[in-house]
């Protein structure tokens, strides 16, 4: 009875993930106005009306969204958090942006165009939960500077942020991934010219 009781617990919590998994891309892709429930059912291959089980509304799945770009963040600085250097993790974090260029040339950059998407609708909702997420970026990164000893961690991490924001809008909205590659090696370029601290076990 046990194992049954477990089995059971484990296919519900696959199918939970599958459908936050499948919101997250159908949403990126459709936007959250023209999703359905039966497109992410579909995407998720779950039946439509288990989905309800799950999340009683579109806005709970969106929610779910948000939560699994930020579970997605989270595993990508986790990863570069094992780089010593804090300007080597910056770097890889602009080559995962990077990486991505076709479909931020296609969709946009996942978090930032359903931020401006809920926006626009009454203030306090979703738009404050799409703006957590963004602040998670901010906040990495800004810690990156602060190790590397630079003045204005905060400024220069908006920075870092705003100039990924303007590189994804604009490769959509030219169909164009090579804006990412390009705007890309000018970042990793800017990051190289600045000062701080030098690698762990570098001379000073």
């Amino acid at each position: 009875m046990t194992d049954l009781k477990g089995s059971r617990t484990k296919t519900a919590g696959s199918k939970r993930q599958r459908l936050m998994v499948a919101t997250a891309q159908v949403v990126h892709r459709q936007g959250v106005e023209r999703t359905t429930i039966a497109d992410i059912a579909r995407a998720a291959d779950v039946p439509v009306g288990n989905v309800y089980y799950y999340f009683k509304t579109k806005d709970e799945l969106v929610v779910a969204a948000l939560g699994e770009h930020a579970r997605h963040l989270r595993t990508l600085t986790d990863g570069l958090d094992r780089l010593a250097d804090p300007r080597e993790r910056l770097k890889g974090l602009v080559r995962a942006w990077v990486s991505q260029r076709d479909l931020a040339a296609r969709y946009g950059c996942p978090t930032g165009t359903l931020a401006v998407e809920l926006d626009k609708r009454d203030e306090g909702g979703l738009d404050a939960e799409a703006g957590r997420v963004i602040r998670l970026l901010l906040d990495w990164v800004e810690q990156q500077f602060r190790e590397l000893g630079l003045a204005d961690p905060g400024g220069l991490a908006l920075t870092l942020v705003g100039a990924y924001q303007g590189m994804s809008l604009l490769a959509n909205a030219l169909r164009d991934p090579d804006v990412m590659t390009t705007q890309g090696e000018r970042l990793l370029a800017w990051l190289d010219s600045l000062g701080g601290a030098p690698p762990a076990g570098d001379p000073a």
